[in-house]
């Protein structure tokens, strides 16, 4: 008997010498190439998703405080299962195994039921399609409220980039130039979660203009992005003198995540930056920000890229 592979029956687009795999555990984002250099810092076949790698967000992003909020007047409580924080982190489908539908040689269409439990008893059906082109990867993500009472519903995704150098190396964090053209931060507490905003004019964490990540250290949401006159924020992260790779999106994104991966092993630490789409900050389950309400048969979709150019 053959082995379950932990991310399950994959599927390869492809489009001339660009190649991107998406899985059926979690419907996400395993690998993305063009020729032999990486563009994400995805995972093995046989490995599981560590650390959020590639995975989808649904159907809530980034935490929810002691994993417990008030909706329609009832408290729920969510498995907590970033337990050092005392968190429930990143949703609930990541594990599940997602239905694939090829569309073409270079798109496949996921999908998934999450169904009423406890905690979150609500139906909701989540579609994910993935088109490769010669513009990169177009994601579209849509939710639609398939029960019979409103759901609270936020949405997000976690790929990790890398850039590659003249040398064709791959470029650590600290020397990524980086621009993330967003107005305001969100401050957070010992357990990532949100306290309040500040305006990043003329502090570390403004990436207005481009400029090196340096050793700062970065787990740290923004949001009033700005947006170029096709309704689309870039997010963009470039090598001196090497490629770029640039994340962007549409209206329905308004925050935008950016991890350094100070928290992860030595040998990934700071070797990729994540840049997170989010439709809502951490704990909106419970502040409200940016939350989308659904109304039965109600749907919220929106649409990511990413965008590589090689240098």
């Amino acid at each position: 008997m053959e082995a379950l592979a932990p991310s399950g029956r994959q599927v390869e687009l492809v489009h001339a010498d660009s190649r991107v795999t998406i899985t059926e555990v979690g419907g996400g984002l395993r690998e993305y190439r063009i020729g032999a250099a990486p563009v994400l810092d995805g995972y093995d076949a046989d490995a599981m998703a560590s650390r959020g790698r590639g995975q989808l967000l649904l159907p809530w992003p980034n935490r929810i405080a002691n994993g417990r909020y008030t909706f329609g007047g009832t408290t729920h409580q969510l498995p907590v299962n970033e337990v050092a924080l005392g968190n429930a982190s990143h949703g609930l489908t990541r594990w599940s195994a997602w239905e694939l539908e090829r569309l073409g040689p270079a798109a496949v269409r996921a999908t998934f039921i999450l169904r009423a439990q406890s905690g979150y008893p609500f139906a909701i059906g989540f579609a994910t399609e993935y088109h490769l082109g010669a513009d990169g990867l177009t994601v579209t993500m849509t939710a639609t409220n398939l029960g019979s009472q409103p759901a609270p519903v936020g949405m997000g995704a976690h790929p990790y980039l890398m850039i590659v150098g003249t040398d064709g190396s791959t470029v650590r964090a600290d020397d990524v130039e980086l621009t993330i053209p967003a107005g305001t931060r969100l401050e957070t507490d010992d357990r990532s979660i949100p306290t309040g905003a500040q305006e990043v004019a003329g502090g570390p964490f403004d990436f207005r203009r481009p400029r090196p990540v340096g050793s700062l250290a970065l787990d740290t949401c923004y949001t009033d992005l700005d947006r170029d006159p096709d309704g689309r924020s870039r997010v963009r992260l470039s090598a001196p003198g090497g490629g770029s790779v640039t994340v962007w999106m549409d209206e329905t994104w308004q925050y935008v995540q950016v991890f350094t991966g100070d928290t992860l092993s030595p040998q990934e630490r700071r070797r990729s930056i994540a840049v997170e789409p989010l439709t809502c900050p951490a704990n909106a389950f419970n502040s409200g920000d940016g939350l989308r309400v659904l109304d039965p048969a109600d749907s919220v979709g929106g649409t990511w890229g990413i965008q590589p150019t090689l240098g």
